[in-house]
């Protein structure tokens, strides 16, 4: 005999489809992304661990085989629990899925084109193309008006907002002090001077396409706007694990050369601090969002 703790009204059902579809990824989008997972892993292994695989400046491997270590030991496996409790229904865990694979395209195009070609060069393709299709594939499997159903009404969207907003700015100020002369001036921008590169790939990637995502994705959370909750939220993430990578690659690269201005060791503590302040929006972030399944009661 049918009860009331059995019965489920329409309203309920289509709540909990509604749940199932903001949470919905194909196997395909984690066959990429447990794909990209194997291949960061032996790229970044191969990058920190094989004498040799690097052949440029002596500061410029430090660094790269400080972001080695960080994709290795930190990105990859955050990827592969991430993917784990998303199968389970963590939306909390989405949004890091979708932040580590983030760091990881972000820093394929470094390796790719701030390292002479070497050896590892087709496993650098091979992780900027599974980035760039896992992080379609994961978003494509995301319906954002769901998701943002899963926010408290308590949520500070503004609050969290300004922290990206502040990182975006501070960012575009400090590149444009390099930039700027460098534009100006009739011979090659002294940052430069020890890099071995023609340009800077970081900055045009970050002036191009990652801090206006960030900005776009800021304003989107203030207006409280369905693609803000996922893009913000992803973006902290990658953000949170790049200030432990430019910890790490500064301090090898420091370590490697430490005559050389490209990379300082008083970057380090500056990271340090930035992470821990980006552990503030990111936990009001996560907490209110209902991590688990949902039910017809929430």
């Amino acid at each position: 005999m049918a009860t009331a703790s059995t019965l489920s009204s329409p309203a309920s059902i289509r709540a909990r489809q509604e749940s199932d579809s903001a949470l919905h990824i194909s196997k395909v989008g984690y066959w990429l992304s447990g794909s990209l997972a194997v291949v960061a892993a032996i790229a970044a292994a191969g990058t920190s661990l094989i004498p040799g695989v690097l052949r440029g400046t002596a500061v410029m491997n430090g660094s790269a085989r400080g972001t080695a270590l960080v994709v290795l030991l930190l990105a990859v496996p955050a990827l592969a629990i991430a993917m784990w409790f998303a199968a389970r229904g963590s939306a909390r865990a989405q949004i890091v899925w979708l932040g580590a694979v983030g760091y990881i395209l972000y820093n394929s195009t470094l390796f790719l084109f701030m390292t002479p070609f070497n050896n590892l060069f087709l496993l650098y393709v091979a992780m900027l193309s599974l980035g760039i299709w896992s992080t379609a594939m994961v978003i494509r499997g995301i319906e954002v008006e769901s998701f943002r159903e899963r926010f408290s009404l308590k949520l500070p969207a503004r609050a969290i907002a300004i922290y990206p907003l502040a990182v975006v700015a501070l960012n575009f100020f400090a590149w444009m002090q390099s930039v700027v002369p460098g534009v100006l001036s009739t011979t090659a921008p002294s940052f430069l001077d020890g890099t071995g590169m023609p340009t800077s790939v970081l900055y045009v990637q970050d002036l191009a396409f990652w801090l206006p995502l960030m900005a776009v994705s800021a304003v989107w959370l203030w207006r409280r706007q369905p693609w803000g909750y996922v893009i913000a939220g992803a973006m902290l993430v990658t953000y949170e694990i790049e200030a432990i990578g430019v910890m790490v690659d500064q301090w090898m690269g420091h370590s490697a050369d430490p005559a050389s201005a490209v990379a300082s060791a008083a970057a380090v503590p500056m990271f340090a601090v930035i992470f821990v302040i980006g552990l503030v929006p990111l936990a009001f972030y996560f907490r209110n969002l209902k991590g688990g399944p949902m039910t017809a009661r929430s």
